[in-house]
């Protein structure tokens, strides 16, 4: 008998940045136990140039990476989600579509590096800062016991790791 492969939707307003992060690194450290997906509300159509340095950086493929609307994850044959992640606060305080299945979800809130206003180099630190937010959050969700827990105390740890904050560590 095979393992369930649970999937994941990251949603964000535009698209472009933390939820492609997240749908990065949950691929990346999943273990093949979970299939990642990210969405916006409001999507750019373009994934932010800062992103795909960083990520590309970080050795992940990115050609197949796309800014897209969540609208497309609410049609008859979308996956059926078993999660669905909020990354930014814009987006869990929208009426969210009512997505295929029962899907568990959680705000994970991550201040926007698209949005930071300076010098250049200080703009990467805040990509590379969200991206640690996130990564340091997905690690923690990619080894709990899912399978162990019930929906209620599941809920519980999913909205922990939503408070938790990253270290200070540096992501080259």
């Amino acid at each position: 008998m095979s393992e369930k492969i649970y999937n994941v939707l990251f949603l964000c307003l535009g698209n472009s940045a933390r939820s492609i992060m997240a749908e990065c690194a949950l691929t990346r450290y999943g273990g093949g136990r979970f299939r990642a997906f990210s969405a916006g509300s409001h999507p750019k159509g373009a994934i932010h140039p800062l992103t795909l340095e960083l990520l590309a950086r970080l050795n992940y493929k990115t050609s197949s990476l796309r800014s897209k609307s969540w609208d497309e994850f609410v049609v008859e044959d979308a996956p059926v989600f078993d999660f669905v992640f909020t990354v930014c606060d814009v987006t869990m305080r929208e009426t969210c579509p009512v997505f295929p299945g029962r899907p568990m979800t959680a705000h994970w809130g991550v201040e926007d590096p698209v949005a930071f206003v300076g010098a250049e180099d200080k703009k990467i630190k805040a990509f590379r800062r969200a991206y640690v937010e996130l990564e340091s959050r997905i690690k923690i969700f990619t080894n709990l016991r899912l399978e162990g827990l019930d929906r209620l105390a599941l809920h519980g740890r999913l909205n922990l790791i939503g408070r938790s904050h990253a270290s200070n560590e540096h992501v080259e």
